[in-house]
């Protein structure tokens, strides 16, 4: 197999896994449990992939990187835009009781 097309193949495969993400984040409006952190980081990461694959001419690399950013960048729209609109505290996932020495 041609090294060209297996790196657009793993380039394509790693870029499509945001997607179901976005979509489902378009469609509920709910990106609560979205940390800003991870979207966010790999748009860095991908935009450093991307130069070094525009400086070495790598349309593979180019390809899936610059559409990673595009999808990653629509995630920290959204979870920009539609918020933490419901504000939610450790304490309403997890009740926590205190347990004297004698109750164990």
């Amino acid at each position: 197999m041609n090294a060209t097309y297996l790196g657009l193949l793993a380039g394509t495969l790693t870029s499509v896994a945001t997607i179901p993400q976005v979509v489902m984040s378009y469609r509920t409006r709910h990106v609560r449990d979205i940390s800003i952190w991870q979207p966010l980081l790999l748009a860095v990461g991908t935009a450093l992939w991307l130069t070094y694959g525009i400086i070495l001419g790598d349309v593979p690399l180019i390809v899936a990187n610059a559409f990673s950013i595009v999808c990653n960048s629509m995630l920290i729209c959204m979870k920009i835009v539609y918020g933490d609109d419901e504000k939610v505290h450790v304490s309403d996932y997890v009740e926590a009781k205190i347990v004297t020495r004698e109750e164990i």
